[in-house]
């Protein structure tokens, strides 16, 4: 089952529990279905917007780093490693759809996508084609994570600006994660609102 691969690094493995569980997707998702018969009909069935999803998942690798969950060096470059690919996928993403000038001085294709993965996102050939594949079949989606990422940044630095010594960080994000998920706008205004 290994594909014959008998050594495996597992730097990565703490960011992507972040992310993936808690306190990323599993607890906001979990979150959604304790909240369920507050939220609509759309965001208890249908809803998964890739700003606010991933946004989330991104900045609770952030809020993980800056708690000192990545007191291991090694965790800690996985954070930062995973981070570098996220800001390649930015550059690819809008660099192919948009038609920009790529590292070679000519438009992006696939292939210098995937050398810019390959190369300054370390990633290996398969993961870095895959990568690729998916952003070619979902324009858009990769750079959603950073700017989610972003706008809970955002409301997080504003409400600690508005309330000053009344902001509470569990109280804050008992409150976000309980609107569930909707579009970066309504949840910049939702959280705009909030008085803690």
């Amino acid at each position: 089952p290994t594909m014959g691969k008998e050594k495996f690094s597992f730097w990565h493995i703490a960011s992507t529990w972040y992310h993936e569980a808690v306190p990323g997707h599993h607890l906001q998702v979990a979150t959604s279905m304790v909240e369920t018969e507050r939220l609509n009909r759309y965001q208890r069935n249908e809803a998964w917007t890739s700003g606010h999803g991933e946004g989330w998942a991104l900045y609770a690798e952030r809020l993980m780093d800056e708690l000192g969950a990545f007191a291991d060096p090694g965790y800690e470059m996985g954070y930062l490693s995973a981070q570098a690919l996220r800001a390649a996928r930015v550059v690819v993403d809008i660099g192919m759809h948009l038609g920009f000038e790529g590292p070679d001085g000519k438009p992006w294709s696939a292939e210098s996508a995937f050398l810019v993965l390959r190369d300054r996102a370390l990633l290996d050939e398969v993961s870095a084609r895959s990568e690729v594949d998916r952003y070619l079949g979902l324009p858009g989606q990769a750079i959603s994570y950073k700017v989610g990422e972003r706008v809970w940044m955002k409301t997080r630095e504003d409400a600690k600006r508005r309330l000053g010594e009344k902001f509470s960080l569990k109280s804050f994000h008992k409150f976000a994660l309980a609107l569930g998920p909707m579009g970066l706008d309504p949840f910049e205004k939702e959280m705009a609102a909030w008085q803690g």
